[in-house]
């Protein structure tokens, strides 16, 4: 599917049909979005645009890291939309002309172009006349934008384990604290290329013959910077946590140990006996007497009460 939205040089916001219909001297810029286009549709990319093989290869071939490259009047952009609530990643290409912008994305019904195209219509006009360079810093705006609810809501699943000392960890528990790191790391290296992108856009010398607006650049990699500080956070945050339960789990195999290894020694003395008098030889001194049993079942009684008297009083119980 194609989608055409074109200022005209009367400063009229229109629709445009199909990519035969736009009239490049009756417009002021025009922004052509590829939504899961077909071949046929992909063909303009190469017959109407002329765009560089490699840059069309790289719309073509998902998923290639966010970067920009310039070309011979325009630059190509790939973009890493993220979905805010499964944090799966989402690639959106972007050329930038002098008049034109031309966005590819395979996902349909994408937030942010829907967002976009809001935001265009109710900007007014002194801002439809910053050209083709306010949608793109509108598009890219808004994918960064969708960053923070993802961001926040691994953060709040950090906060669950806040009270880590009255927590009993489990299988699935550690399970879910290394998904969140393994989804902060993912995160983290997007916001990381998006950010040397923009970096890139705002000193470079190849965009200033069409790009006046920069500050509005500027905005977007504060913006970065501000994500980018809230997840290295979260990551130190994360591996706080994970060597606490490391500490806590190993402290708490310790105190199995310990009480195992306290039973165990008890145990060692009145084995000791019993293995004695299960010898079965016939001459045995108390063997005949009356009270023998109990007699020596006493004793290992009495043996057991005072090695865990004095194991208490060293403290090998106090877990």
């Amino acid at each position: 599917m194609i989608k055409i939205i074109a200022l005209t040089n009367n400063d009229e916001l229109i629709s445009v049909k199909t990519i035969e219909e736009i009239n490049e001297d009756e417009l002021k810029w025009f922004w052509v979005d590829f939504e899961k286009p077909n071949e046929m549709e992909i063909a303009y990319l190469y017959d109407y645009f002329n765009f560089h093989p490699l840059a069309i290869e790289d719309c073509l071939q998902w998923m290639q890291r966010p970067k920009v490259d310039f070309y011979d009047g325009y630059s190509f952009f790939v973009l890493h939309a993220i979905q805010r609530e499964t944090l799966v990643h989402m690639e959106i290409n972007l050329f930038l002309g002098n008049k034109y912008i031309v966005t590819f994305h395979q996902d349909p019904n994408l937030p942010e172009f829907i967002e976009a195209s809001k935001n265009l219509l109710e900007s007014g006009i002194d801002l439809w006349e910053e050209g083709n360079t306010y949608v793109a810093y509108l598009i890219m705006d808004l994918i960064v934008d969708g960053y923070f609810p993802g961001v926040f809501n691994i953060e709040d699943k950090l906060k669950e384990y806040d009270d880590i000392m009255n927590m009993s960890y489990d299988k699935d528990q550690i399970k879910t604290l290394y998904k969140t790191r393994s989804d902060l790391m993912k995160v983290g290296r997007t916001v990381t290329s998006t950010r040397d992108l923009i970096y890139r856009i705002l000193n470079t010398t190849h965009t200033n013959r069409f790009m006046g607006g920069k500050a509005y650049f500027a905005d977007i990699y504060d913006h970065l910077l501000k994500i980018s500080e809230i997840i290295d956070a979260n990551r130190e945050i994360a591996s706080e946590i994970r060597d606490s339960m490391i500490s806590l789990n190993t402290n708490k195999m310790n105190s199995v140990m310990t009480l195992l290894t306290v039973i165990t020694t008890i145990f060692i003395p009145l084995t000791f006996i019993a293995g004695i008098y299960g010898m079965n030889f016939k001459n045995m001194p108390e063997i005949d007497h009356p009270y023998g049993y109990f007699i020596v079942l006493g004793i290992m009684i009495l043996i057991g009460f005072l090695m865990y008297r004095w194991f208490k009083k060293k403290g090998w119980f106090d877990f």
